[in-house]
């Protein structure tokens, strides 16, 4: 059945909407997301975009110090060594500030993790946050989640490290105050020094803030709560995700999350109609400038951001709609620049890439730079399956003669290894993109069917924040070669037999 489920499953339905004639001019084309999830005005003042795994990490660490109200961290996992221990300190150091600033502190730390990522190992993130919970009880939550889909006589037999591949948290967001940062990356060193990966800061955004923490509790309340001996357990009430009824249990979680993205979108539509959709002609215009007068009013938002969520263990697939929607839509001459870490399309995204009119310029790991080369073991051979998939994808781009509108780059740079997800779109004629994709999921069977991922969806009419997005684009893209025919004859391109023979069997486990 895990086999078989890619060809069983129903086409994903491509959703479109007339634009809202009374809402601002650059955002038309892509209002039809709101139909799905909240919508978010902001300023493109505050975005920032950052472009390498030093800079991120040094921002998490002056993030988590200045906190006064909450840090909410989603992760695969939290690494074990130094630089993640100097992490585990600014948190304890912050929460030991906000202890002694007053009787009844108000700073909360909420951390979502894997289990299974999470437990591999006698050293983990585990070991890393009890003493967190141990000295903070009252303040801090830790939630690691369990995929339903591993129980039974499969979670006994499977062994560690082997039973990741069967679902995961896989969602990054990392949340302190009203800031927001989006990332692919994990807490753990290779992140914060030579991997590169993507990285956005929504500042001063308590809507959005307010969102991804609702999420992450959602899911926490879902997942098994670290103990201050180490041992989980389930919320009193909760129905267990691998010893109690599956279907009960997913219910329950899809429940969880759709009141969350429901309740917020409720809310922006009333925001919106609030700010663009007055009674009376004019009124909204003239108290915004009356308030933005006496310096009371936000500027009029020019961007505007759209959470994407995907569990299909729990029956939502919102990000696969969106993205499907909008590979779909793209018109001729448009130009989509798709990057992943793994290059593990789905049918139905390859399908779209190879049956639409848009140019597409997919950037993925070269076998040197992806995170499974050198590993010990069966994992060893993963980088092999890829350019087995990645060699078969481009057969069938020659085949279809598209190697003009359809081309693969590959990312080389010594010393470092590439995990960076997204797309960038630039619509007809246009040099710089207008939207962006950026989070957790890498366009695979795993992030469309196994995992829980998210991602948010950047539509900027600002033209500084689209360079700041097309210098990003390019800067990643500038460290890759094109793919020929000649790249899959070099010697280290070789994929043996048992590789070739076991990758359609194994190729939606990674």
């Amino acid at each position: 059945w895990l086999l078989l489920a890619p060809l069983l499953t129903p086409p994903v339905p491509v959703i479109t909407a007339p634009p809202c004639s009374l809402c601002p001019e650059g955002a038309h084309r892509f209002q039809w997301i709101r139909n799905l999830v909240p919508e978010f005005g902001i300023s493109s003042s505050h975005v920032k975009v950052l472009s390498s795994p030093a800079e991120f990490y040094e921002l998490l660490k002056v993030q988590i110090k200045a906190a006064k109200q909450r840090v909410v961290m989603a992760s695969l996992y939290l690494g074990t060594g130094l630089l993640e221990q100097e992490l585990v300190y600014c948190l304890e150091e912050t929460l030991e500030k906000s202890l002694q600033a007053k009787s009844s502190p108000d700073l909360r730390v909420s951390i979502l993790l894997d289990y299974t990522r999470g437990s591999r190992g006698r050293k983990n993130s585990r070991t890393m946050l009890i003493p967190l919970l141990q000295r903070f009880p009252e303040q801090v939550r830790v939630s690691l989640f369990h995929t339903p889909n591993l129980r039974g006589l499969l979670r006994l037999l499977i062994p560690e490290r082997f039973n990741e591949t069967i679902g995961l948290q896989h969602i990054k967001v990392y949340l302190f105050d009203d800031n927001v940062i989006l990332s692919g990356a994990n807490l753990s060193d290779l992140y914060f020094t030579n991997r590169q990966d993507r990285y956005v800061l929504l500042r001063d955004s308590p809507e959005i803030a307010d969102f991804f923490t609702e999420l992450v509790d959602a899911i926490g309340d879902v997942s098994l709560q670290l103990r201050q001996d180490d041992t989980v357990q389930m919320m009193e009430g909760m129905v267990h995700p691998y010893q109690g009824d599956k279907v009960a249990y997913c219910e329950i979680a899809n429940r969880r999350v759709m009141e969350v993205i429901n309740s917020a979108r409720t809310r922006q539509e009333l925001l919106h109609a609030k700010t663009f959709h007055s009674s009376q002609p004019g009124s909204s215009l003239l108290s915004q400038q009356g308030s933005q007068a006496s310096g009371s009013l936000k500027p009029e938002p020019d961007t505007w951001i759209y959470p994407l969520i995907q569990m299909k263990p729990f029956g939502i697939q919102i990000d696969e709609i969106v993205t499907e929607t909008l590979l779909t839509e793209a018109e001729r001459d448009a130009r989509i620049y798709l990057t992943t870490g793994y290059f593990n399309l789905t049918q139905a995204y390859m399908d779209l890439i190879l049956g639409t009119r848009a140019e597409y310029r997919i950037l993925l790991a070269s076998p040197e730079v992806n995170g499974f080369f050198g590993a010990k073991g069966v994992a060893g051979a993963i980088p092999a399956a890829y350019v087995y998939i990645e060699h078969q994808f481009y057969s069938e781009v020659c085949y279809l003669q598209q190697q003009e509108r359809v081309q693969l780059q590959e990312y080389s740079r010594a010393g470092w290894t590439f995990h960076a997800k997204g797309l960038w779109l630039y619509l007809a004629g246009s040099d710089l993109p207008c939207l962006t994709l950026i989070g957790s999921p890498n366009f695979g069977y795993r992030s469309v069917h196994r995992d829980l991922e998210a991602q948010v969806a950047i539509v900027t009419e600002n033209k500084t924040l689209q360079q700041q997005l097309h210098q990003e684009q390019e800067q990643l893209y500038l460290c890759s070669g094109v793919v020929s025919t000649s790249t899959f004859e070099q010697p280290n391109r070789y994929v043996k037999l048992w590789v070739k023979l076991v990758t359609p069997l194994i190729k939606n486990f990674f």
